[in-house]
């Protein structure tokens, strides 16, 4: 037993997490192969993990090939960077192109992914997110219960949706997405129970004001031109800027991290619409009431 004196243990000092970059150049070219953004060396964390609750990798599938995923989690998410082909498991079959992600509950045997075809690197990309650091760290498996259907989320459907909220009265001023939400998740409106994604986009010659929230960010830059960037920072001064942000530039299909409770915000100096696709385990705080995401 270990009996501490409250005042000096109640904040144990822990690895902070790192503002780091997964680039895209890593599933651009190769052979097929999962290439993770394994992060636990700077956390201190003996599993593999790219925060505390998940674990983010690109999987690349050059044309013609197919390749087997799998993972002790209750909630998988695959993002389509490019290409389109196929995904086979327990759960069923689907079909996929750029810009579809799909989601599965937990699975005990593969999932076996095929690239039909890609428009341009010679192969598919996709972007895998899970939680089972989660389920590492609990010491716990999954229940055999399925806590959601498989579900799919077409790129056409969400761009859509984003169209008809540009012209709506009631849409946030500081936002112009679409969040992604399950029948299962009628609560929280979160992609799984665990985790949450957001499709967003910032015009051209826009800045999207600082916000923070308790959850990691795993953020895909979706498409960027040069001149587009996230600036981050611990607090903001009385007129709401970012004081000494560090700033991290969008590379479109590359993934950076956003510390828990920071500050951030999305600029875009360019003339073309910019889109990122955060993923979070803030399914699960906002299930306890702890997102307090702020504007």
């Amino acid at each position: 037993a270990s009996i501490f004196e409250y005042g000096s243990a109640a904040n144990p000092d822990m690895r902070p997490i790192p503002v780091l970059v997964h680039p895209p150049d890593l599933h651009e070219r190769g052979e097929t192969r999962v290439i993770p953004f394994d992060i636990n060396d700077f956390l201190e964390i003996e599993e593999s993990c790219t925060s505390p609750n998940l674990m983010a990798s690109f999987v690349r599938i050059v044309k013609g090939e197919a390749i087997e995923t799998s993972a002790n989690a209750t909630s998988q998410a695959f993002y389509v960077i490019r290409g389109n082909g196929t995904s086979e498991g327990e759960h069923g079959k689907i079909s996929w192109s750029t810009g579809d992600l799909f989601v599965v509950p937990v699975t005990r045997g593969k999932i076996h992914h095929v690239c039909v075809d890609a428009e341009s690197m010679g192969g598919a990309a996709l972007y895998w997110v899970h939680d089972e650091p989660l389920m590492s760290y609990l010491g716990v498996n999954p229940s055999s219960e399925k806590k959601f259907e498989p579900t799919l989320y077409r790129r056409e459907e969400m761009l859509a949706r984003v169209e008809e909220i540009k012209h709506a009265s009631d849409r946030s001023n500081n936002r112009c997405g679409v969040l992604l939400g399950n029948t299962a998740c009628s609560q929280t409106k979160t992609l799984t129970h665990v985790l949450w994604s957001l499709l967003n986009s910032i015009p051209a010659q826009s800045v999207q004001r600082p916000h923070r929230h308790n959850s990691i960010a795993l953020d895909l830059a979706v498409a960027a031109k040069p001149g587009v960037y996230t600036l981050m920072g611990k607090e903001i001064d009385r007129n709401g800027f970012i004081i000494d942000p560090i700033r991290c530039d969008w590379v479109p299909g590359g993934v950076f991290i956003t510390p828990p409770g920071w500050w951030h915000s999305h600029h875009n100096e360019s003339d073309d619409v910019a889109w990122v696709l955060p993923m979070q385990d803030a399914g699960l705080y906002t299930h306890q009431r702890t997102l307090d995401i702020r504007f």
